[in-house]
Order: C-alpha cells, then structure tokens, then sequence
C-alpha cells in the first residue's frame, strides 16, 4: 500500500454501468408518437407568463348559438302567453267557420277583418253607430306561400238576411260571424273560411313600432281631410316612405284624398296590402331579433282571432315565410253603378281571384 502522505495515486478500477432492466427508455412509437404528431402546438414555441391565450372560435360559436337558442325560447313563451291572455272572437263566430284548415301543413283561408267600429274604445271617439268593416282581406296560407285578396268594401253583396247591398255593412248588421257567411257567399266557387282574424286598431299602432316601423311605396302625394284622430288630416308626400305604427294606420284608412281626387275603395285596398307587406319585411330584417320578445308580446295583443297560441303562431309564419308581396284587389266591372253606389264585380272576377288565391 502507498504512502498515504506520499505521491502515489490510489489504485482503483473504473467501472461504466449497464443500462438497467428495469429503466424505461421514451416511448417515441405507436400511441404517444401518434399524439406528439397530432399536438396542434408542437412547433409552437412555449407560451410566456402573461401572454393572452388565443381564442377558440368552436367555443364561441358555441356560447353564440346557445345565446340565440335562448332568445328565441325565451321570444316564443313570451308569444305565448300574450296569445293565451287575449280575447278571442265570440262563439257564433266561431261557429261560423269551417274547421280544417292547417296554416302550416295543407293552408287554410284566413279572413282579416278591420272595423272602423264608432264606440267609446274606437279610434274615432267623435263617431257613433254601429261600425263596419273597414278593410276586408282574404289569405290564403301555408308555409312557403301566402297569397291574398282585397275585397273592396263596396262591393255589392247579398247579406243572409237582408236586402243586398255594400258588403262591408254585414259587420254593422250582424257582426264577425254575419261577415263570414256573406264574404263566402260573395266569392263563391265553394270557397270555405277556416279562420278569422280582427285587427284592433287601438293595438295595432303598437306591433308597427315594435318592428321598427314599416316602408311603403305611396304612389299618390296623400292630403286627406280630417278622419279618425288625425285632427288636422293626414298628409304624406309621395314616394318611399318609412312610416310609425300610427302613421301606418292612417296611411291605411285614408277614406278621401284631395290631391288625388280620382282616388277610389280599390286605391285604399291597395294601401292597406301595402302595409302587410312592410310589416312583413320588417319582421325579416335582422333589427327584429333584437326586438323579437317586444314583437312576441305586441303582436298576439293587436288582434282577435279564434287562434290560439300555437295556431296564431303557425300564422305569423306563414306570414314570415311566404312570398306575400303581390297585390290583388278584386276589380268591379262599375264603379258606384250598384244600389246606393256600390261596386259591382261579375261572377267571373270572383272566380278567377279565387282559383289564384287557393293555387287551383
């Protein structure tokens, strides 16, 4: 043995050691390779403290979809309950009708009625007697179509019951269930009605603005005389315009017009149609969505109908959905020729209008 105070190196033996049975060497195949093949972030450098996560579009889609899922469920109970709370139309009205009709599946033909009825809850307060009906308009609805005609209210009709005369006094003589007997006699050509709708005008004004308003075409520089509550008339230039609920309403029911004095029932049927079709594509502009639960409630509350919830709502899809821009208005062989003025329309008009409003 050296001298442990001496120069001399220890004597030792280096040994190198064997990799181990029990040491697991990387798994860099099957499974996990597969996985470091697949990491999107592989190449991507590590992300540093503070740095802002990237945005996962999935997941807002996602959060986007259930947020519109959500208005839409919340837009259609609203609907629903409006519609529920709502008077209906009476019961001989009602019996009155002819079941059947599907506005979503086979279509059904709907009556729109509009009064200028005169009591203490009119529009007009400084009328009295009995009102008629003050737009009279036939649909026919399905989903993908929608299909209407105007009936002039002064067309000559035979009301059961009474002398004939200008249709829209069935309202006066014997109210919604009168006018529905005496508008299917009118049209013929075993046309049926299977549901009523009466517009309330004291509401109606509010469905407008709750879409926004709606924009109409005015063919005719309008300057009408007093009527209804517009105290000091109604005026409105000619062209495009973008009218409120109230302002709607008057552009409707212009009964005379001064600067066009040539103007007659078929000119304001034309009108009323024209407002339909606004409130139509302003339920269709995407401003609705956000307005969709104020239009759920105001909608049912502007008319009366023997529609309930779902039917109701099965109506203002067929109204949403189906190409109803086109404009018919029966067209009398005369003007005023009839017993106290009326129009007369011939036989042949009536069944020509119906055999297009139904699709024959």
């Amino acid at each position: 043995m050296s001298d442990p105070g001496g120069g001399d190196k220890p004597e030792y033996k280096v040994y190198k050691s064997r990799p181990g049975r029990l040491r697991k060497e990387p798994d860099t195949s099957g499974l996990e390779a597969l996985r470091q093949r697949n990491r999107p972030d592989r190449d991507k450098p590590p992300r540093e403290p503070g740095d802002r996560k990237p945005l996962d579009w999935r997941r807002v889609a996602k959060w986007a979809a259930i947020a519109i899922g959500g208005w839409l469920l919340f837009s259609f109970l609203v609907f629903m309950v409006s519609a529920q709370t709502q008077t209906g139309v009476s019961s001989t009205a009602e019996d009155a009708l002819t079941g059947g009709g599907n506005s979503l599946l086979t279509g059904s033909n709907v009556l729109v009625l509009g009064s200028d009825s005169r009591g203490g809850a009119s529009i007009d307060q400084s009328q009295a007697g009995p009102g008629r009906a003050d737009s009279i308009l036939v649909m026919h609805a399905a989903f993908g179509r929608v299909r209407k005609l105007s009936i002039p209210r002064d067309s000559l009709a035979e009301i059961p019951g009474h002398d004939a005369q200008k249709i829209n006094a069935a309202y006066a003589l014997g109210g919604t269930s009168l006018m529905i007997k005496t508008v299917e006699g009118f049209l013929g050509n075993d046309f049926k009605i299977n549901h009523v709708v009466e517009v309330d005008f004291r509401d109606f004004p509010d469905l407008i603005d709750a879409v926004g308003g709606v924009t109409v075409q005015n063919k005719t520089k309008i300057c009408a005389p007093p009527f209804d509550n517009f105290w000091k008339g109604f005026n409105l230039p000619k062209g495009e315009q973008r009218l409120d609920g109230k302002t709607a309403l008057g552009f409707a029911r212009v009964r005379k017009n001064d600067c066009a004095p040539g103007e007659n029932d078929l000119d304001r049927a034309a009108r009323q149609q024209q407002v339909v079709s606004g409130l139509r594509s302003s339920l269709l502009s995407p401003v609705s969505f956000f307005r969709l639960p104020m239009i759920s409630w105001q909608a049912p509350k502007a008319i009366k109908s023997d529609m309930k919830g779902p039917g109701l709502l099965g109506l203002f899809t067929d109204l949403i959905t189906g190409n109803s821009d086109e404009t018919n208005v029966l067209k009398p062989d005369c003007l005023g020729c009839g017993p106290g003025g009326s129009l007369v329309v011939s036989d042949t008009e009536k069944a020509n209008e119906v055999n297009k409003l139904t699709g024959k």
